[in-house]
């Protein structure tokens, strides 16, 4: 248990933080291994989703688990499960096992000795995966199930970029695919919703609002300026939903790559790695020290703390009332890209009492502050530089051509079926339609241009796009020809619980 207790006094007076960790991973497995596929997952699994389990437990932050990282997740009770363990036992292990001789041969046992304790990380994730019997979901279910913990947040299907998508019925896909997954694996529709990317434009909340949201977090750094007071202020739209604010000038504590916390030399160097992309060195160059790394997190968390009672403190004297500072963060930075990010949050999660700071889940610190009337948002996402470029560029306009031409096809396809060989609910019970739109959702995932844009994975974002281009034409094709020889309505376990409905709304 992390040790937290609520606060009292002017902690609450001046309002309060709300950490949401936004985790997610595109659709990797069973596509692909190394360097680029499933062991990304693996890799996730071990160093961030299941140390979670501990450090989350009876925490009051807001915990986003993307419906497409739970459709993988959730397969790891089966096959999936066997090539994780398999990954730690014959790949994870010996790797180590060997870079750690190669090291003492070469004279760097100070190194050695670090690749065979990080070894230790791997070998703890085996056994408590095994000790849950491979039912992470489950877990994670047990997780956020009590009164007090972490609150889950709900999203779009595969994580795409709305703003982008073609239609309503596009967008109607998205959310409705990935709330109805979400209500199935936690018995609960979520109250808030995680724009993918943050990113916004007006006309979304009347969607939001249609599928049952309360709240979503946004970024309007630009609009407002960073610093502003006003992201401490969330906005009530007139659909109804409560947009929050995100405060960029405490998430780039953490997150600014140049000057955020992660960047002092002393923590693990994510990029000097060893024969097997082993990584025994700090970002000094020195052989990394985790128990001085650890410490600094520590130290780190409380600077954070103190820099968030500030700012709270500073909103409470100039507007006479309390402000809700949101805080989001990628899960996957705190242990993966991170090393010690785990530290940090546990150091924040144990001693925000000890700095006047309440931590509450996102939708009881709404519950603190009235939120603003008729302030307009402005359209906006939390990339780099704030807009929809990172997915919408000259680089990335195969996939985003290529996703629109798909999505107009597969609504004009289902409309043309509606009332043909239809379920009792009038809606398509074509498996070829089903496939085609299963296809699409993973076409939209918004990983494909990202990682296009920041050349992060070589060939292999265009090469899953292209492949489910090609899929979703076949489907597409086989549902116009109305061949009794459909293709298999599922992929993988992506979006089980399809409703093609969605596509037919006006």
């Amino acid at each position: 248990m992390n040790g937290y207790r609520r606060p009292g006094g002017a902690g609450s007076e001046n309002g309060s933080l709300a950490l949401v960790l936004h985790s997610h991973m595109p659709y990797v497995e069973g596509f692909g291994t190394w360097p680029f596929g499933e062991e990304w997952l693996w890799e996730a699994v071990a160093t961030v989703y299941l140390p979670l389990l501990e450090t989350l437990a009876g925490a009051p932050v807001t915990l986003g688990l993307t419906p497409v990282l739970c459709d993988q997740i959730e397969t790891l009770t089966g096959p999936a499960g066997e090539r994780f363990l398999a990954f730690m036992r014959e790949v994870r292990a010996p790797l180590h096992a060997e870079d750690a001789r190669g090291l003492d041969e070469g004279g760097e046992h100070a190194a050695a000795t670090e690749v065979r304790r990080a070894a230790g990380d791997y070998a703890i994730a085996e056994r408590t995966f095994a000790g849950l019997g491979g039912d992470l979901l489950g877990a994670l279910s047990e997780l956020v199930a009590g009164a007090t913990g972490p609150e889950l947040l709900g999203s779009a299907a595969t994580h795409a970029i709305l703003p982008l998508l073609a239609t309503a019925g596009g967008r109607r896909l998205q959310i409705d695919a990935g709330l109805n997954a979400h209500e199935r694996r936690f018995g609960h529709r979520p109250r808030g919703f995680w724009l993918p990317e943050c990113a916004y434009e007006a006309g979304l909340e009347d969607l939001l609002s249609e599928a049952g949201t309360r709240a979503f977090c946004v970024d309007q750094t630009n609009a407002l300026g960073l610093g502003a007071l006003e992201q401490l202020e969330p906005v009530r739209t007139p659909a109804g939903p409560v947009a929050v604010p995100i405060d960029w000038s405490t998430v780039a504590l953490v997150w600014d790559e140049h000057s955020g916390y992660p960047a002092h030399g002393r923590y693990r160097n994510y990029h000097g790695r060893t024969v097997h992309d082993l990584k025994p060195w700090d970002n000094y160059g020195a052989i990394y020290d985790h128990e001085a790394a650890r410490g600094l997190a520590a130290e780190h968390a409380r600077d954070f703390l103190s820099r968030c009672a500030s700012r709270l403190g500073d909103y409470r004297a100039q507007r006479g009332r309390p402000g809700l500072l949101c805080c989001p963060l990628d899960t996957e930075l705190l242990g993966h890209w991170w090393y010690e990010g785990q530290t940090w949050l546990a150091t924040v999660l144990g001693e925000a009492e000890a700095h006047g700071v309440e931590l509450l889940p996102l939708s009881q610190a709404l519950e603190r502050v009235e939120p603003v009337e008729g302030r307009e948002l402005s359209p906006s996402s939390w990339g780099a530089p704030k807009d929809l470029t990172t997915w919408d560029s000259p680089r990335v306009a195969e996939l985003v051509v290529a996703a629109r031409r798909a999505e107009l096809e597969l609504v004009t396809a289902t409309s043309a079926a509606r009332g043909v060989a239809a379920t009792d609910d009038g809606s398509p019970a074509r498996p070829a339609l089903e496939r085609a739109a299963r296809e699409l959702l993973a076409l939209q995932s918004s990983d494909w241009a990202f990682l296009e844009t920041r050349e992060l994975a070589a060939e292999y974002p265009l090469e899953r796009a292209r492949a489910h281009v090609r899929e979703l034409d076949a489907a597409l094709a086989a549902a116009v020809a109305d061949s009794d020889a459909e293709p298999d309505p599922g992929l993988r376990n992506l979006a089980p619980e399809l409703d093609l409905r969605p596509l037919l709304a006006p």
